[in-house]
C-alpha cells in the first residue's frame, strides 16, 4: 500500500512538465554524470484546463498531476514528495543586462566576485524591464544566462581563478508574471508535492536538446507545445536569447474545428490520424462523416505554414540571421510537413532542421524507455537540469521553518530569496515614523518620529546581511522590521500644562488638546478662547418638560453675582525646552564626516538603521543596493553603534529588485 512506501530519497529526481495539453512525468537517478530514466508517465487533461501555457483550472490540473505521480510511485515503489517543474514562456519577458566592476587592484577572481558581477548585470536587466513595462504587473526573474565575460577587456568564457582588475558581464534574463509562477506552485501544493526547483521551459528543453558542449555553434531550439512555441538561441558557447510565439499546436487543432465543425477533442484525434487513408468523425450536428486523410493534411497546410513562418520570424528577430542549424521539439513538432516548412521559410537545407532527440543520450539514458522523442524535450530537460546541477536553484532552502519559493537561476542572496517570498525593503529596513514640523509664534519646531524596530535576520543561526549568499540546505530566520510611530504633539504639549492663554492654528481658534499636523502655524494669545461646546444629541424629553426648559434656562440664580475675571500675569509665552534625553550622546563618523547624535529619551542605543535618514539617500526611489559598513566591515541593519565608529552608507551597483 502507498502508506507503507518509503519517502523519495534525495538522489531520486522527479520532474513534471505541466503542458497545455498533457502532463508528462520523468523520474531517474544520476549515474556516471548522466540521468538514468527509471519512469515516464503521461496523461492528457480531460478538458481544456490550460490555455497558452497558463493554468486555468487549478483543481483539474492538480488531479491529473496527482494521477501521473501515483502511477510513477507504483512503479518506483516509493512516495514522491519533491518535484522539479518549469514555467511556460507565456507572457515571457527577456531583457539584456550589462555590468562592469573595477577592483582596487589586480586580484584573483573568485566565486564571490563573479556572483557580484552577474548580480549587477541581472539587476541592470531588471531595471530595464521596469522601465519598459507599462503596468504595475509584478514579474519574477525565473532564469538568466551569461552571454559574455570580459576581463581587462579580453573576452573569456569563464572568469574563475583568472587574475585581473576590470571585469564586465552581459546576461540575458528572463521574467514571467507572478500569476504564472504562483499558479504553478498552487497546483503542486494541491497535488501534495513540494517544489524543489523551478526554471523556465526553454531553459530546461535547451539543456536536453543542445548540451553546453554544442553551444559554440549558432543553434536554435523551437519547443512547440500546444499553447506556446518557446524559442532559445545559442552561439559562441552561450545562450544569447529567449523568446516565444503564441501560435502553437492548438491553432492547428482549432483550424480543424472550424473546417469540419467538430469539437476540440475530435479535432485533436483527427490531427493525430492524418497519416491514415480514411478518417471517420462525428460533427457537432451529430452527423457521421468520413474523409480521406490527405484531405485533412491539405486543410492543415495553411495553419502549419503560418506556424512555421511565425517561428522563423521570431528566430530572425532574436538571432539576427539564419542559424547554423535548428531543432524542433515538443508535441507540435511532430506535425507532418512542419520541419520542411520551417527549413523553407529559413531558406536552409532541410537536413539542417531536425527533430529533437538525437542528443538526449549525451545527458540521459534508459534501459527501458526509448527517449529520442521530441515530446520529451521539456520533461527530460527539467530532470536533467536538476539532476546534473545545470540550474543552481535545484535545491531546498528553509525560510522561517518552511521551504522557500525559489524562482531565480544563478547565485542567490538572502535579499533575493526574501523578495521571491513576498517581503519588501520596508520589511528589511523599516520606516522611521513621520516627523512633525510646526511653527509657533514664528519659531519652527521639528519633532522626529520614533525609529523603526529593527528586523531580525539570521542565516543558520548567525546574524546575516541581505547580501549574504545562500546555498543548498541553508535555513533563514526573518522577522520583519516594525515601522516607528509618527511624531504626535498638541498645542498643550508645546506650551505646557500651566499655559493660561489661547492659541490660533492656521489663523483659527483651536483647542489646546487638538492634535497638530505637519505645517501647522500656531499663534499664541494672552486670553483663552471660549469655543462652542460640541452639540450632543439628547434623548427626546416628555412634552411638559420640553415646554418648561426655555423658562428654566432664562431664570437667573438668586443672589448670583458675576465673578470678576482673574487678571492674567504678563509673562512671555515661549515654547518650553524639550525634555533632556536620558541617554548619553553618541559621536560617530558618517561617510567621513563627524556626527553627534543626541541621546535617546528612553536611553536606548543607536543602531545602523537609525542613520539611514541621515545618509542623504532617497529610499523611496532607490533602484540599487545600499552598501552598509561599520569600521570597514559589512554590517547588518541591526548592528549597535559605539562611540567613534566609522560608518559608511552609500549606493552600491544597480539593483532594482531592492525596492521592487
Amino acid at each position: 500500500m502507498s502508506e507503507e512506501r518509503k519517502n523519495q530519497d534525495t538522489e531520486l529526481v522527479f520532474a513534471l512538465d505541466i503542458g497545455t495539453r498533457s502532463i508528462i512525468g520523468v523520474a531517474g537517478r544520476v549515474v556516471d554524470d548522466r540521468l538514468e530514466v527509471l519512469s515516464i508517465e503521461k496523461e492528457e487533461h480531460g478538458k481544456r484546463a490550460m490555455l497558452d501555457g497558463q493554468i486555468e483550472d487549478i483543481e483539474l490540473v492538480a488531479r491529473v498531476a496527482r494521477r501521473v505521480t501515483e502511477r510513477m510511485e507504483e512503479k518506483l515503489g516509493c512516495r514522491l514528495t519533491r518535484v522539479c517543474v518549469a514555467a511556460a514562456g507565456r507572457a515571457l519577458r527577456t531583457e539584456k543586462g550589462h555590468y562592469a566592476m573595477d577592483l582596487p587592484q589586480v586580484s584573483r577572481i573568485n566565486s564571490d566576485i563573479i556572483s557580484q558581477l552577474e548580480s549587477g548585470a541581472v539587476s541592470d536587466a531588471e531595471s530595464r524591464l521596469n522601465e519598459n513595462r507599462e503596468s504595475q504587473r509584478r514579474f519574477y526573474l525565473v532564469g538568466y544566462t551569461v552571454s559574455s565575460y570580459l576581463l581587462d577587456r579580453y573576452p573569456l568564457t569563464s572568469l574563475k581563478d583568472h587574475n585581473g582588475q576590470q571585469l564586465e558581464a552581459d546576461v540575458v534574463a528572463t521574467f514571467l508574471p507572478s500569476e504564472v509562477v504562483e499558479s504553478l506552485y498552487t497546483v503542486m501544493e494541491a497535488a501534495g508535492l513540494e517544489v524543489a526547483s523551478l526554471t523556465l521551459e526553454p531553459i530546461a528543453a535547451l539543456n536536453a536538446v543542445i548540451p553546453s558542449d554544442l553551444r559554440l555553434l549558432n543553434l536554435v531550439l523551437a519547443d512547440i507545445g500546444a499553447g506556446t512555441s518557446d524559442i532559445a538561441v545559442c552561439r559562441d558557447g552561450a545562450v544569447v536569447g529567449y523568446t516565444m510565439a503564441t501560435i502553437a499546436g492548438d491553432e492547428i487543432t482549432e483550424a480543424l474545428m472550424r473546417q469540419y465543425l467538430v469539437d476540440f477533442a475530435t479535432a485533436e484525434r483527427m490531427k493525430m490520424q492524418i497519416d491514415e487513408p480514411t478518417i471517420a468523425y462525428r460533427d457537432v450536428l451529430g452527423l457521421e462523416q468520413s474523409i480521406p486523410g490527405v484531405q485533412v493534411r491539405e486543410a492543415l497546410s495553411a495553419s502549419a505554414k503560418l506556424l512555421a513562418q511565425e517561428i522563423v520570424q521570431r528566430v530572425m528577430d532574436i538571432n539576427g540571421a539564419q542559424p547554423s542549424a535548428m531543432f524542433l521539439a515538443g508535441g507540435g513538432s511532430k506535425l507532418q510537413g512542419l520541419r520542411e516548412m520551417v527549413a523553407q521559410a529559413l531558406e536552409m537545407d532541410e537536413k539542417r532542421v531536425a527533430l529533437a532527440g538525437n542528443n538526449y543520450e549525451i545527458s540521459a539514458f534508459s534501459k527501458e524507455y526509448e527517449l529520442n522523442d521530441p515530446e520529451y524535450a521539456t520533461p527530460l530537460g527539467i530532470a536533467v537540469s536538476a539532476g546534473l546541477g545545470l540550474i543552481s536553484d535545484s535545491y531546498r532552502i528553509m525560510l522561517n521553518g518552511q521551504p522557500a519559493k525559489l524562482f531565480r537561476s544563478g547565485t542567490l542572496t538572502v535579499l533575493d530569496l526574501l523578495m521571491m517570498n513576498g517581503y519588501t525593503s520596508a520589511d528589511l529596513v523599516g520606516r522611521t515614523g513621520k516627523s512633525l514640523s510646526v511653527t509657533i509664534d514664528g519659531n519652527r519646531m521639528t519633532f522626529r518620529g520614533q525609529s523603526a524596530t529593527p528586523c531580525t535576520l539570521q542565516l543558520n543561526g548567525e546574524d546575516a546581511t541581505p547580501s549574504t549568499l545562500v546555498y543548498a540546505g541553508d535555513s533563514i530566520t526573518f522577522v520583519p522590521a516594525v515601522a516607528g510611530v509618527s511624531a504626535e504633539r498638541t498645542a498643550r504639549d508645546l506650551l505646557g500644562e500651566d499655559y493660561l492663554g489661547g492659541v490660533l492654528v492656521n489663523g483659527q481658534p483651536a483647542e489646546l488638546d487638538r492634535p497638530l499636523r505637519s505645517g501647522d502655524q500656531l499663534t499664541t494669545t494672552e486670553e483663552p478662547f471660549v469655543l462652542p461646546e460640541p452639540e450632543e444629541e439628547l434623548p427626546p424629553m416628555p412634552e411638559q418638560e420640553a415646554e418648561l426648559e426655555p423658562e428654566m434656562e432664562s431664570m437667573p440664580e438668586a443672589d448670583a453675582e458675576p465673578e470678576p475675571a482673574p487678571e492674567s500675569p504678563e509673562v512671555p509665552v515661549q515654547a518650553p525646552e524639550p525634555p533632556k534625553p536620558a541617554g548619553p550622546p553618541l559621536c560617530i563618523y558618517l561617510n567621513g564626516e563627524a556626527l553627534v547624535l543626541p541621546g535617546k529619551a528612553d536611553g536606548a542605543p543607536y543602531y545602523l538603521m537609525d542613520l539611514l535618514d541621515r545618509s542623504g539617500i532617497d529610499f523611496t526611489t532607490l533602484n540599487c543596493p545600499v552598501v552598509l559598513r561599520v569600521n570597514e566591515a559589512d554590517a547588518p541593519f541591526t548592528q549597535e553603534l559605539q562611540n567613534n565608529d566609522q560608518v559608511v552608507i552609500r549606493r552600491g551597483g544597480r539593483r532594482s529588485s531592492l525596492l521592487e
